[in-house]
């Protein structure tokens, strides 16, 4: 049997296997009106050809459309954890989606065909992770009233888009005063993209904590990147290679954290005693590490239920108390700083 060329139909279907489209709808819905010889040759065809019927039930059934960027990790993990929790609870489907259209290469045209397969899949709502969508994409989306909520944005939030994250800055205040509390004064900072608005937030808290006590931050002393190990790795050697090298480093992550340490440890520095480290999100991997990593907790389950519940309110034609959600985060004390006094910094 040959494969059927385009775009398979029920119309197409029909015609290849001599019947009637409402035969093969009744094979697709499991009528008993069909004899076996004609059920088994409409099933060969849909199976041969890929043709997949929604079953009945699950028509009226809410679906959720879960698009993530990048790289999974304990943050997305944990955060795409809690969409799929609330979901669970509220008896709607949600589907991840890890290729959505980039928004270096949008067009209207992708643009279009892109909301028309989630449309067509029926989808009621779009949820992005940390996900940066072109105007085009946007301007789809509107024309077509799909509900859009994005989480941590990777770009700063727009007005008219309805996002979730949390007091980002606050956390990076908190994160600083800490450490400024310990006594450091030489504290600098590995963050993720320059564009991204959270990590925008955090260094702002972090800078406004250093100004407040007129500690002064030199810019070989910033560091951004993204936020995954590798990226602490490098951020946390360029730091760390300098000659007048700071005592401790605020990590706009728990990834990048980690990645400082083992630079660190490659240069026979140890955390807390030779630099101090906060990290950023409380993921599993903060209270893994070793020293366990003093972080900034992020509410991340959290984070996703509320943008899974405002995604439905937005589906049903609800209006929502704010479009930019901010939940609180809370600064978490480990083993990974220590007062400065108590250092043994060695000479470079």
């Amino acid at each position: 049997m040959s494969r059927l060329k385009g775009r398979v139909t029920l119309a197409t279907v029909a015609g290849t296997a001599g019947v009637s489209v409402a035969t093969v709808s009744k094979v697709l819905n499991g009528r008993s009106d069909v004899s076996p010889v004609t059920r088994a040759r409409v099933q060969e065809i849909l199976q041969k050809h890929g043709y997949v019927g929604r079953r009945p039930e699950q028509v009226s059934r809410n679906t959720i459309e879960l698009f993530y960027q990048g790289v999974l990790n304990a943050y997305s993990v944990q955060v795409i954890q809690g969409v799929v929790e609330a979901g669970q609870t509220a008896g709607v489907d949600v589907v991840l989606n890890a290729h959505p259209p980039h928004p270096q290469t949008s067009s209207s045209g992708r643009a279009a065909r892109w909301i028309r397969e989630i449309i067509g899949n029926g989808r009621h709502a779009v949820i992005g992770l940390t996900s940066q969508l072109a105007d085009a994409d946007l301007a789809a989306l509107a024309r077509a009233r799909l509900p859009l909520v994005v989480i941590d944005p990777a770009n700063i939030p727009q007005p008219d888009v309805t996002s979730v994250g949390s007091t980002n800055f606050a956390g990076g205040m908190a994160a600083t005063q800490h450490l400024l509390s310990l006594g450091h004064r030489k504290i600098g900072y590995v963050g993720g993209q320059p564009t991204s608005g959270c990590n925008q937030a955090r260094m702002s808290g972090f800078r406004s904590a250093m100004d407040a006590v007129g500690a002064d931050v030199p810019p070989e002393y910033i560091w951004l990147h993204d936020f995954l190990y590798d990226d602490g790795v490098a951020g946390g050697s360029a730091l760390l290679d300098l000659k007048d090298r700071p005592t401790a480093i605020f990590a706009g992550s728990d990834e990048i954290a980690l990645g400082i340490q083992e630079a660190a440890r490659a240069r026979g520095l140890r955390v807390p005693e030779d630099l101090s480290l906060v990290g950023f999100d409380d993921t599993e991997v903060a209270r893994l590490a070793s020293p366990p990593l003093t972080t900034v907790r992020q509410p991340l389950r959290e984070m996703g239920a509320v943008a899974l519940r405002t995604a439905l309110q937005l589906a049903a034609g609800e209006s929502v108390a704010s479009h930019h959600v901010e939940l609180a985060t809370t600064l978490i004390v480990r083993g990974s700083a220590a007062p400065y006094g108590r250092l043994s910094i060695a000479v470079s």
